[in-house]
């Protein structure tokens, strides 16, 4: 009996040991499991950074003349990861402008060469204005089209320019004032005009303001490039009357509607 009795503990102390080595073993494996998964835990991943400076060019056709200008802008988003399908911009404008007559036209000397009859001045304007383009309707892929409502304004400095004519009657190129009325507007007198840089030693500076207001079609094909087309109305206001052709009245405003395009790019 006392050796079966010795050789029950015996039995029962080696399953209890086997048991013990076990546990320890899932635990080790428990473990290392955690281990594993936390060792590959997936890593987040940076997206695009967001857009946030736009810089474009462009020209304009007015019903006064024509215009070229450069706009240096800041994006504006509430929704930041997606700015450069959902924004607004408040920008800088710096534009060079021609105005011309309506009555303006082209016209041919007995020697075929080019003038402008009836037109005593020149007229540019350098503009310098602050505005703002707020989405009004936006896009859901860079590839769509994105519709912007813009205000702007700011000042004007006007440079008023005499308008030059070679003729028979004067072997010096005339300008159109008192002594030279008649033969400035004698069209069988005039032989031409003189180019663009006879009289800029006498121009004027007039100082105003403008204001603009329009709307922008935004058909960018991706989200770092400016491709606008812009539909709008332009007031501008000077300080002096201007009068740019002899039969018509002079006036110290200028309203037109002009077309644009603008391209550029964002970062």
């Amino acid at each position: 009996m006392t050796g079966i009795f010795r050789t029950a503990i015996l039995f029962t102390a080696c399953c209890a040991m086997s048991e013990f080595g076990y546990a320890q073993s899932v635990a080790r494996s428990t473990d290392t499991s955690k281990n594993i998964q936390h060792t590959f835990a997936p890593l987040k991943t940076k997206g695009p950074k967001p857009i946030s400076h736009e810089l474009s060019a462009g020209i304009r056709a007015n019903t006064n003349g024509g215009s070229g200008f450069i706009d240096i802008g800041r994006i504006k988003s509430k929704d930041i990861k997606h700015s450069d399908m959902f924004y607004n911009i408040r920008f800088w404008q710096i534009e060079l402008t021609e105005k011309q007559s309506p009555k303006e036209k082209k016209s041919t000397s007995q020697n075929g060469n080019k003038y402008k009859y009836g037109k005593i001045n020149n007229f540019f304007a350098l503009k310098l204005g602050r505005g703002y383009t707020k989405m009004i309707a936006g896009k859901p892929d860079p590839g769509s089209v994105s519709i912007h409502w813009i205000y702007a304004g700011g000042l004007s400095v006007g440079m008023l320019k005499p308008y030059y004519l070679n003729v028979y009657s004067d072997p010096n190129a005339i300008k159109y004032d008192e002594g030279h009325k008649d033969d400035f507007l004698n069209q069988y007198m005039i032989e031409g005009n003189t180019g663009p840089f006879k009289g800029l030693n006498e121009i004027k500076f007039i100082p105003g303001f403008h204001l603009k207001s329009a709307l922008h079609f935004d058909f960018s094909a991706n989200r770092k490039s400016v491709l606008g087309v812009e539909a709008g109305v332009n007031f501008e206001y000077y300080s002096q009357q201007i009068q740019l052709m002899a039969n018509q009245p002079a006036t110290a405003y200028f309203a037109d509607m002009y077309v644009s395009l603008q391209f550029g790019k964002r970062w």
